[in-house]
């Protein structure tokens, strides 16, 4: 008997067949993650240079990272290669994720999920990349500026290594509320009305934050901040267009 147009054509299987599924797939998965964290541990010293190189270059003179605790260098380069080893790993991790869930959706629910999966990784990679290059270096440069002559900044690894990960993660979950706000209007949650009415509001917080974050200079706080407010400007466009589908 064939399967009709648009349904699901996998065959059910049992939850013990399912689990032994997951566990293979959270296997390879674990595996690739272990190589490619011991490959990044081999180079974390490169990698630990190139990702605090904004702040680095913001340093007085001779000033260098420091480590306080004797475990302290192994312990960042370590969690560093773990960041590293998941992103190395994350094209495997999403594949078996998409070979055990995939089998189980209707064919448009895969066309969904598979646009979803691709728009979100994309933005939040973006949202890390402006973060890198337009954001860190600013906020170094504003908590640097509380020094003087009596005060040397003498910032740690693992304490610099923690700020400019939440830093680039913030961002990236921050690059997602265009597709968050896309979700909420096709799910009926919110509706593009409502969003307009809070432009004001966005527009005043988002410069608030540039004028905190950036440099003193109005240049540097609106190269920041515009970027951002066009974030919430799309995910208006993207709420109209979900609200659409939503009502057909």
């Amino acid at each position: 008997m064939k399967p009709e147009p648009g349904t699901n054509s996998e065959v059910r299987l049992p939850l013990t067949e399912h689990l032994d599924e997951l566990r293979k797939r959270l296997v390879r998965s674990l595996i690739a993650m272990g190589l490619g964290t011991a490959l990044c541990y081999t180079r974390a010293e490169v990698l630990y240079q190139l990702l605090l190189a904004p702040l680095t270059g913001l340093l007085p003179g001779d000033s260098r990272l420091i480590f306080i605790e004797l475990t302290e260098a192994f312990l960042t380069y370590f969690k560093l290669s773990l960041w590293g080893g998941f992103i190395l790993a994350s094209p495997v991790i999403f594949y078996q994720a998409w070979m055990f869930v995939s089998p189980g959706l209707f064919q448009k629910e895969r066309k969904i999920l598979f646009l979803f999966t691709g728009c979100t990784t994309a933005a939040f990679l973006s949202g890390m990349a402006f973060g890198y290059y337009l954001a860190v270096p600013s906020i170094f440069s504003f908590f640097l500026a509380f020094g003087g002559p009596t005060i040397v900044a003498m910032p740690s690894m693992k304490e610099a290594l923690s700020l400019i990960l939440r830093i680039l993660l913030m961002f990236g979950v921050m690059f997602e509320v265009p597709l968050v706000m896309a979700l909420a209007g096709w799910l009926g949650i919110v509706t593009p009305e409502l969003l307009r009415r809070g432009r004001k509001v966005a527009f005043v917080t988002v410069f608030l934050v540039g004028a905190i974050l950036s440099p003193p200079d109005v240049l540097s706080q609106i190269f920041v901040a515009i970027p951002v407010y066009l974030l919430y400007e799309v995910g208006i466009l993207l709420c109209a267009l979900g609200t659409r589908r939503h009502k057909r």
